[in-house]
């Protein structure tokens, strides 16, 4: 008899707004397989899994046609709706498993993914038999049943998953309250603990993202929250500050989900290739080519990339860009989210976190880098220089007193009103106390 464990494998239907889409196989030599259905590949009305598997998308028929195969790691598309960082080790922690094993650790967070994809683990008797089959010609394949316990004892307090690098829980508002979602209750506030790394980091990102809406950007909505009303958080380090960051989640209505994806999904890059991996002309070709509004949305991208430099933002990087799908099938440009005044923490920091025009210098890009910018991208500098114009008004107009109101700690103010200082003229922003020039 054959004992080798090896052969064993575990089963996960993948769907997305109830429509099948495939199924992901764990062997337990760590290789995992994503054969996609032909139920779905074949449906030319389908929900968008990922951009690359839309109708319109030109190599969708060519991509799905073989099964997505990689070894510890998911594909990327799948890899990326996992948590980074410390909330990728506390979850690891609490499972018993080491942090790449991503098979497992998808199996766990499946019923709440970002978007609308839904990870659910099968029973060895609902295994499609043509899909062993499938498997056969990457190893010996035999299912069997999920480790229960793994699944729904082990760390079932952090049952949640948001990509990033800072501690972030997906939280039910109720009656001014905020409970971690569990089983299947949809959290519709994604709550930022304060670090223990930076100081003030919640209080931070509120204001940036509040002088990000008065310059025109699309944002959720924000709060900042007392972290007493915040209900069965794990056991986390916390330091002496008083509230947390709380965005609402716009992958979620109600208890129903809207599919999105980062940038990293949209380009099949893993996190680790956020900073590298392309550039902002690449993210501005995709939005005007392939967005259900190409030019509005350009149009906000544009004017988002602007205020990234103005609130010295060095982060933001391939997945702190989305796409949203509303209808289910068509793309259209997230709201701004992870909007923060990087440079307070990190010292003589002077750059944004992609090329844009062949520079990451914030102190050195002007109208011309952005014009080479569009260009580059397709997209009819025209239609982008008002929009630009008008960032620029607004925050000029609007940034110097509210920033004297908003939260955000009197050293990181002092920091960011000197970074403006530092900007070449056309980007200048005056401020009530000093004239910078």
């Amino acid at each position: 008899m054959n004992t080798d464990s090896n052969d064993e494998v575990n089963v996960l239907q993948l769907s997305i707004h109830g429509v099948l889409i495939g199924y992901l196989a764990g062997f337990k030599n760590g290789r995992n397989v994503l054969s996609i259905a032909d139920s779905f590949k074949n449906d030319p009305a389908r929900p968008t899994f990922s951009l690359i598997t839309h109708p319109s998308f030109l190599n969708a028929v060519k991509v799905m046609a073989e099964p997505w195969v990689r070894n510890q790691r998911l594909h990327p598309v799948l890899s990326n709706l996992l948590p980074e960082g410390s909330l990728r080790e506390l979850i690891a922690q609490g499972l018993k498993v080491h942090i790449d094993n991503e098979f497992h650790i998808l199996s766990y967070l499946g019923e709440d993914l970002p978007g609308a994809i839904e990870a659910t683990p099968m029973e060895p008797e609902d295994v499609p038999v043509f899909l062993l089959s499938i498997l056969n010609t990457h190893g010996k394949a035999k299912a069997v049943k999920f480790d229960k316990d793994a699944l729904h004892k082990k760390g079932r307090e952090n049952k949640f998953s948001l990509a990033g690098v800072q501690m972030k829980f997906s939280m039910k508002e109720k009656d001014g309250r905020y409970n971690l979602s569990k089983d299947d209750v949809l959290g519709d506030w994604i709550i930022k603990t304060p670090s223990t790394k930076h100081k003030f980091v919640p209080l931070n990102e509120y204001t940036a993202m509040s002088l990000a809406a008065l310059a025109g950007v699309d944002i959720p909505e924000i709060k900042l929250v007392d972290l007493d009303k915040l209900d069965n958080l794990p056991q986390i380090n916390l330091p002496d500050e008083k509230q947390a960051f709380a965005i609402k989640r716009f992958d979620r209505n109600d208890n129903l989900r809207i599919h999105m994806e980062d940038f990293a999904q949209i380009f099949v890059k893993y996190p680790h290739e956020k900073y590298t991996a392309a550039n902002y002309e690449s993210i501005g070709k995709v939005i005007y080519n392939f967005s259900g509004d190409g030019l509005t949305d350009a149009q906000q991208f544009a004017r988002r990339l602007l205020v990234n430099i103005l609130l010295a933002n060095g982060d933001a990087h391939l997945k702190n860009w989305s796409l949203l799908y509303p209808d289910k099938v068509t793309p259209r440009l997230s709201p701004a989210y992870d909007i923060v005044t990087t440079n307070v923490y990190i010292q003589n920091e002077a750059k944004y976190a992609l090329n844009l025009s062949k520079t990451k210098e914030w102190y050195t890009v002007t109208m011309t880098h952005f014009k080479s910018w569009a260009d580059k991208s397709g997209i009819p500098w025209r239609a982008i220089r008002p929009h630009l114009d008008d960032t620029m008004d607004k925050a000029r107009e609007l940034w110097p007193e509210a920033l004297e109101t908003l939260p955000m700690n009197s050293a990181h103010k002092d920091v960011l009103k000197t970074h403006w200082s530092n900007l070449q003229d056309e980007l200048m922003i005056k401020t009530k106390t000093r004239t910078y020039q």
